[in-house]
């Protein structure tokens, strides 16, 4: 669908730079994800102001726009065919991006491949296709907490295709982990790729969607049982630890993990390990109840009783 970066800004084609800047300030505000209502179309909304904005706050697109409409990033190759000179080194260098698609048509004639290239000037019905699309991949760098929550983070985009290089705000959903390839179409024949890694954490490690955490307990807690306070990613909980509990058991907190990815609403699980605390600096009075409890345990002539 054509749209008019006039009518997005809400100016007219005679519009001055700052009238034009004004109208995309007033209009940012208005429908930038931060304090819009979340709304679909208010994202989509923000999108295409940003994208004319971009385009007619530089004089030079700004004439090629006014020239040729959205058909302006192909301007220069549109003259060069037109003032008849050889068009292949520009087929060359254009088969050589990633996702480069031109339609030939039935018969392959120059005239055909003109219609791919610029949306079908002169013919009518033929369907507009895209001469490229550059990838960009930028690494991002997240903590754990932040694959729990989600994140935020502004990128900056290298110049590309002949566009400004220019920065862009982009959110980044719960759950992601390294490895993770998050796309973003910002526009102008851009296709961004944001690529995860998540820092190491230096209490929980994670498998997919589970953290795994260690659980230092006292001696006496493990064996007699009682509650003990497990850190999770988001406060602490309470744990039901049963007597005679033995060093490395494994206790399942369910739902306490990290989000699945693009399913916020489901969770991983959180395993705590016990890690049994040996006491230290006994006095003689608790020493004689370790010997005490030996005795009684293994019988005076050194042999275990039987129960």
């Amino acid at each position: 669908m054509t749209r008019d970066y006039y009518n997005l800004l809400g100016v007219g084609r005679s519009a001055s730079d700052k009238e034009i800047r004004q109208a995309y300030r007033r209009l940012a505000r208005k429908y930038h994800p931060d304090v819009s209502s979340g709304d679909r179309g208010d994202e989509a909304k923000f999108k295409e102001i940003n994208e004319a904005y971009e385009v007619l706050s530089d004089q030079g697109n700004r004439r090629k726009y006014d020239q040729f409409g959205e058909n302006w990033k192909h301007a220069d190759q549109f003259a060069q065919a037109s003032s008849g000179r050889d068009p292949s080194p520009f087929f060359r260098s254009a088969s050589r991006r990633r996702s480069a698609q031109f339609d030939l048509g039935d018969t392959g004639d120059f005239g055909t491949i003109f219609d791919s290239m610029f949306g079908g000037f002169g013919r009518r019905g033929r369907p507009r296709t895209s001469l490229f699309e550059t990838e960009v991949e930028v690494p991002v760098s997240l903590t754990l907490e932040e694959a729990l929550g989600g994140a935020a983070r502004v990128v900056q985009l290298p110049v590309v295709a002949g566009n400004r290089a220019r920065k862009l705000d982009v959110k980044i959903a719960p759950g992601v982990e390294t490895g993770s390839r998050i796309t973003v179409a910002p526009g102008q024949g851009i296709k961004l790729h944001l690529v995860i890694t998540v820092q190491a954490h230096r209490r929980f490690s994670r498998k997919g969607a589970n953290l795994y955490v260690d659980l230092p307990i006292p001696l006496a807690d493990a064996i007699l049982g009682g509650e003990q306070m497990v850190d999770t990613l988001k406060g602490s909980v309470m744990l039901n630890v049963p007597p005679e509990s033995q060093n490395g058991q494994v206790f399942r907190l369910r739902g306490r993990g990290i989000p699945h990815l693009n399913q916020p609403d489901s969770r991983g699980d959180l395993f705590a390990s016990l890690k049994v605390v040996l006491p230290t600096d006994l006095s003689d009075e608790e020493r004689q109840l370790f010997r005490d409890m030996r005795e009684r345990r293994d019988g005076h002539d050194g042999k275990k009783v039987q129960a």
